[in-house]
């Protein structure tokens, strides 16, 4: 697809292969960047985790900032990309616990990992070194900040929320061409580049039999988590880490955007607290999206840290 301000065109410099495998139950799909052959003990395969609402592909902006080869994996989230939806009217957060470990015991069993992780997927990532952190070897955590913390009497309002969920249909607003797609993706992240922002759209979408182009999502993601998010069980599982990390973040991320008084920069400070071995990197300018708007920077601190 070519940009809509005209600019050349996006050109990969690492091509992908894309992996379909059955995991617990679902047809899942898993990009792979680089060969089996490259792993080695002080560079084991780095596994990337994307956000909620993106896909696998979102690294590849990355992966072709590095300069060093590496064997780089990129699953689709169940309900997302290429991966099966679930068969279930909402989703949970511990599936992406068992299916990340189900994935690692099918396509790299009894190896380490590198393991990064952006925003959903950087909190999943969190969690699992905690879970099992023999596997991992260095963990990167793209603005996975957690979520705000609950207490046992918000459960009632919760579960009625989501129960009341339940009975509402979910839709994902359709586009009617791939420009209005890549167009969606700068409106939501204005750093996007053009070229980038069309060369992710049909990895972000698909084109229906009627024209038009609907995002690779369940709609049942829009649907909140029915188990309240526990802030302790969460802190547990991130002080038994035993992985360095590394923290990126943007400069102009504002997590008041999202949840206002309600989880505030100083409690999130609080929480790093717990994590052994963190160092910490800022990139400028960018957003949440901070693997779309510095790819390059992002590639370069990713690559000294892992070595």
């Amino acid at each position: 697809m070519v940009p809509a301000d005209g600019s050349h065109p996006y050109v990969v410099r690492r091509p992908s292969e894309s992996t379909f495998l059955t995991i617990r139950g679902l047809r899942y799909h898993v990009r792979r960047w680089g060969s089996p052959e490259w792993v080695r003990p002080e560079s084991p395969a780095l596994v990337m985790l994307h956000g909620w609402m993106d896909v696998g592909a979102s690294f590849q902006f990355v992966v072709d900032a590095m300069v060093s080869p590496r064997y780089v994996l990129a699953p689709d989230w169940r309900g997302f990309g290429l991966s099966q939806a679930a068969s279930s009217d909402s989703y949970w957060f511990a599936d992406y616990l068992g299916d990340l470990d189900a994935l690692l015991d099918e396509l790299l069993p009894g190896q380490q990992v590198d393991l990064l992780g952006h925003s959903m997927g950087g909190n999943v990532a969190m969690l699992y070194a905690g879970i099992r952190p023999q596997r991992i070897r260095r963990l990167v955590n793209l603005e996975g900040f957690g979520l705000p913390a609950s207490q046992p009497d918000h459960a009632p309002k919760h579960y009625a929320a989501w129960l009341d969920e339940l009975k509402m249909p979910q839709s994902l607003h359709p586009y009617p061409s791939l420009e209005a797609v890549a167009q969606r993706l700068r409106r939501n992240n204005p750093l996007l580049r053009p070229e980038l922002a069309a060369w992710l759209a049909p990895h972000w979408a698909r084109q229906r039999d009627d024209g038009w182009w609907e995002i690779l999502a369940d709609p049942a993601h829009k649907r909140r988590h029915a188990v309240l998010y526990r802030k302790e069980e969460a802190l547990a599982c991130w002080a038994a880490i035993t992985a360095p990390v590394l923290w990126v973040e943007g400069d102009r991320t504002d997590m008041a955007r999202w949840w206002g008084q309600r989880y505030s920069r100083a409690e999130f400070e609080e929480r790093l607290q717990v994590v052994r071995q963190l160092q910490r990197r800022v990139l400028s300018p960018a957003g949440h999206m901070l693997h779309h708007d510095q790819p390059e920077a992002l590639a370069a601190h990713l690559e000294a840290f892992l070595r």
